[in-house]
């Protein structure tokens, strides 16, 4: 099936799906039909209409990860979310607990960590470049004094993917909290969140899913919700937000006490529609056609390539380093039209299900000319 006709795409060969995805061409459509509709034609109350949008949203996440509607809660962004699980948690063993997480995660994680809790905690690092795909490696550094553990799905400064069902078991062997992040795997790498059994789990829907920025989301387990005292909370965290008592509060009985205050509504309009196109697909079948054309860049250029190449272990994105010639490759994908960044490592490549096989034999021609 030809996929790239679904999307907004400008003639370009766009490789940047670790970023920002592209949009669906209905997207602007369902934004009208989901969010302006209701506020500009109709003489109600809109919230009702508006409300369901959120419905559709946690929906959808659950078709994606197999799980339950009830346990996702909409944020704003993952260091949001992260900052309200950190100080929702009572049954941390310390006044100043242990965290640990890869130097190599993306900053904003640690900014959040680190003022959570007024710098009452010891953010402990497992250093940059490790091997972050073996389980040995976080052997080496999740001991017991660790009380929490942050856990990238997918790394996407590095293009690795971390052994998430692994860590997790080690975490429950030692009553470890387990926050995983699946931001760069969502949509692209599958993820079974009932058999994963993490505590929390946070994600956007920007990049492989193509939902635009606004619409993160915090997974909680069942299990673990009812022990969850959030202290950012809102109308929108209490049981029953219409209730209207300034003297009474009590916290959601699922995930969405976590939620807040008023909550945004055109972000999840976009992305529940976004998320359901990809849920029906079917993350594997994404897969599949992401790391068949990984597989073409790789056999390219295989001295160049800096992540790794098994499918277990690889993200969604490559990353070549051409060092003192990447300049010139650069200059050539420009050229082409051929959307790439950079980062510390190299070159990183993303294909997604809007790219074909034509479009990376152009990606390996460009980079060819630049190279001779």
């Amino acid at each position: 099936m030809d996929y790239k006709q679904d999307f907004v795409l400008n003639n370009h060969c766009y490789l940047l799906s670790h970023s920002v995805g592209r949009p669906l061409k209905t997207a602007e459509h369902i934004a009208h039909q989901q969010f302006f509709q209701p506020w500009q034609y109709s003489n109600a109350d809109p919230w009702a209409q508006w409300l369901c949008v959120i419905t559709q949203f946690q929906t959808a996440l659950a078709q994606l990860f197999n799980a339950h509607p009830d346990d996702f809660c909409p944020q704003v962004n993952l260091s949001s979310a992260l900052c309200k699980i950190i100080t929702a948690i009572p049954s941390f063993n310390t006044p100043t607990p242990t965290i640990l997480m890869a130097e190599d995660d993306f900053p904003s994680m640690a900014f959040a960590l680190e003022h959570s809790r007024n710098h009452q905690l010891n953010l402990r690092f497992i250093p940059k470049g490790s091997n972050l795909t073996d389980i040995a490696c976080w052997q080496r550094y999740l001991t017991h004094e660790v009380d929490l553990v942050f856990i990238s799905h997918a790394y996407s400064n590095t293009g690795q993917c971390s052994p998430v069902q692994d860590i997790i078991a080690l975490t429950q062997q030692f009553n470890c909290i387990s926050v995983v992040d699946c931001a760069q795997s969502a949509g692209v790498i599958p993820l079974d969140l009932k058999a994963l059994n993490a505590d929390f789990v946070i994600g956007s829907s920007v990049k492989w899913l193509c939902g635009g920025p606004g619409a993160a989301f915090l997974w909680v387990n069942p299990l673990r919700v009812s022990h969850c005292t959030p202290q950012d909370v809102g109308w929108f965290s209490h049981r029953n937000p219409f209730e209207f008592d300034i003297h009474h509060f009590e916290y959601h009985n699922t995930a969405l006490r976590f939620w807040g205050g008023t909550p945004s509504i055109l972000p999840y309009a976009v992305a529940a529609h976004s998320i359901a196109y990809f849920a029906d697909i079917g993350v594997k079948q994404v897969r599949q056609l992401n790391f068949t054309q990984l597989e073409k860049i790789h056999a390219a250029f295989p001295s160049w390539c800096v992540s790794p190449q098994q499918p277990e272990l690889a993200s969604g994105t490559c990353i070549l380093n051409f060092q003192h010639r990447q300049p010139d490759v650069l200059a050539q994908l420009q050229h082409h039209n051929i959307s790439v960044d950079v980062r510390a490592s190299g070159i990183r490549l993303s294909p997604h299900i809007y790219t074909d096989m034509n479009d990376i034999e152009r990606l390996i021609t460009a980079i060819e000319e630049a190279l001779q």
